[in-house]
């Protein structure tokens, strides 16, 4: 079973997009991968498939979309997972499960749907 804890995911590709700009504290991995989570539904028009959000994402991290291993699918649903579960988290990014629990299809409010 995987924790998030091992979710450490790397992309395969040197990060271009990275911030210069000095933070008051360091992003977790958790948290790094629930944003690109959030960028990968508001990319496929504010909900999806699971699937298709796990490929997204791996696509995004230079990962072979063909061949995404067990462990990368199952931190992106354990971030998905963890971040809807928290209510606070929810609100900050946005998940939510348009069929309800137990739906592999995922949604994200989009920005102005955020209540703040």
């Amino acid at each position: 079973m995987v924790r998030a804890a091992d979710c450490s995911i790397m992309p395969k590709t040197p990060e271009s997009d990275q911030d210069d700009a000095p933070r008051k504290k360091p992003a977790r991995g958790s948290q790094i991968l629930a944003k690109r989570v959030r960028k990968a539904l508001l990319s496929l028009g504010g909900e999806a498939h699971r699937a298709m959000v796990i490929q997204t994402v791996a696509r995004e991290l230079g990962h072979d979309v063909g061949q995404i291993s067990e462990e990368l699918q199952a931190c992106v649903i354990l971030s998905f997972e963890e971040n809807w579960r928290d209510e606070r988290r929810r609100a900050t990014y946005g998940f939510h499960l348009p069929f309800g629990e137990g739906s592999h299809r995922w949604g994200v409010l989009l920005e102005q749907d955020l209540v703040h």
